[in-house]
């Protein structure tokens, strides 16, 4: 995420993000035992908020933790970060831990109040180079836990796949797991082959993707869609690969293991995917908020 706008807010109040505390002892802090979410905002208006937000509430679920703002709370506190920022192309952060208690234990805590943390940042646009030349990805083999599925804010193994893939001198992992693509280290997967846009299920080994079910729905009408377990085998037959997320859109992958993806530049169906993903964003400013 680009550099953080100047306010947040922090257990019901808006303040400076450069006056927020949270206590030492909080257990996000000591077990990172706790979830996050990432909102887009396109034209000054929050894209899929509906669905970002039930997929924070399914997070809350795997670990065991109430929710503590219901949906149209929610929506709610996001407001107040995203008009006290002002932007409108931005990301939203949002997470809850578990809060704090007097201590450190591995048991969950008989009573503590959760920590609820918010703020913007400015979206990171792609730089036209990204989208001219596309990106460059590394396979590497899948060393985080088992329930992916769960947007947690334990993120180490997603970092050390990530600095790994720099190291090599890439934009991204792609990972293997048991000779299967599961997933980007911050990303979703989409291959092309022959015309049909293939992409691995939903499971445990993978975060149900926000961007990754708009990008279905917008392909919907146009290309045949495979969601299928995936070897990693077949990533070099692919014609196109592309990487999707809420913080970068969807964007071209042209050369994996330092071999070119089809020829090597971004292909025709990303470049149609990613113009409608921009029409899309368009129709969704010009129709009248709720």
């Amino acid at each position: 995420m680009a550099a953080p706008y100047p306010t947040c807010y922090l257990n019901g109040e808006l303040l400076p993000l450069a006056q927020a505390r949270i206590s030492p002892l909080d257990r996000g802090f000591l077990f990172a035992d706790g979830v996050y979410e990432v909102v887009p905002v396109h034209r000054g208006r929050s894209f899929r908020l509906r669905e970002h937000l039930k997929r924070l509430d399914e997070s809350l679920a795997g670990i065991r933790l109430p929710n503590p703002h219901t949906t149209v709370e929610w929506a709610a506190i996001l407001e107040q970060v995203a008009r006290a920022a002002g932007g409108q192309e931005m990301l939203l952060y949002l997470q809850v831990t578990r809060g704090a208690e007097h201590g450190r234990n591995h048991l969950f805590p008989k009573v503590a109040t959760p920590t609820v943390f918010a703020f913007a940042s400015e979206y990171p646009l792609p730089a036209i180079a990204t989208l001219e030349r596309g990106l460059r990805a590394v396979t590497l083999e899948d060393i985080r836990w088992s329930r992916c599925d769960i947007k947690s804010i334990a993120l180490l193994g997603n970092i050390l796949l990530r600095d790994e893939a720099a190291a090599r001198g890439a934009d991204e992992a792609l990972l293997v797991r048991d000779g299967l693509l599961t997933e980007g280290s911050s990303s979703t997967v989409f291959l092309c082959i022959g015309g049909t846009l293939v992409t691995p299920p939903n499971d445990h080994r993978i975060l149900p993707g926000t961007t990754r079910d708009a990008v279905l729905d917008i392909a919907r009408d146009w290309l045949p869609i495979e969601v299928c377990d995936v070897e990693a085998r077949v990533l070099k037959n692919a014609d196109e690969v592309w990487v999707a997320s809420a913080g970068r859109g969807v964007l071209p992958v042209t050369n994996i293991d330092g071999a070119p993806v089809g020829e090597g530049q971004p292909g025709p169906l990303w470049t149609e995917m990613y113009h409608r993903l921009q029409r899309h964003l368009d129709d969704i400013a010009a129709t009248p908020a709720l």
